[in-house]
């Protein structure tokens, strides 16, 4: 499963952007899906989390009331609403994707993928 993020740009302090995360491949359904970012000089931080339903979602604090994580499972896409961006929430941005799919010869297997990233600037 491949997956491809856009959206990515700079954006005013309170501003707004949306992020999307839309996963390819052949014969898959994917599981929980994940935000993760990774701010100039600095190791990766989680941001959200949503299952295959879309009804359990977290947040990190950092972004809670103020991110919001959805999807469509009918379009395979991942998407991150971004309300009132800080200059803090600058930063690659990436999503992670579990998954389950069928093999060369007929078998489900578990898998896991990531995307290549989506910078995101917040400045004015």
């Amino acid at each position: 499963v491949q997956l491809v993020e856009s959206g990515g740009d700079l954006v005013q302090p309170g501003g707004s952007l949306r992020l999307s995360c839309a996963a390819s491949g052949s014969t898959f359904s994917t599981d929980a899906m994940t935000w993760v970012r990774q701010a100039p000089g600095k190791g990766l931080e989680w941001v959200s989390v949503i299952d295959d339903s879309g009804t359990l979602i977290e947040y990190a604090d950092s972004v809670k009331g103020r991110f919001t994580i959805s999807r469509d499972n009918a379009k395979n896409t991942l998407y991150l609403q971004m309300n009132s961006p800080r200059p803090e929430d600058t930063g690659v941005y990436y999503c992670e994707a579990d998954y389950i799919y069928l093999n060369s010869v007929g078998v489900w297997e578990v898998g896991r993928s990531w995307g290549q990233g989506t910078q995101v600037t917040v400045s004015s």
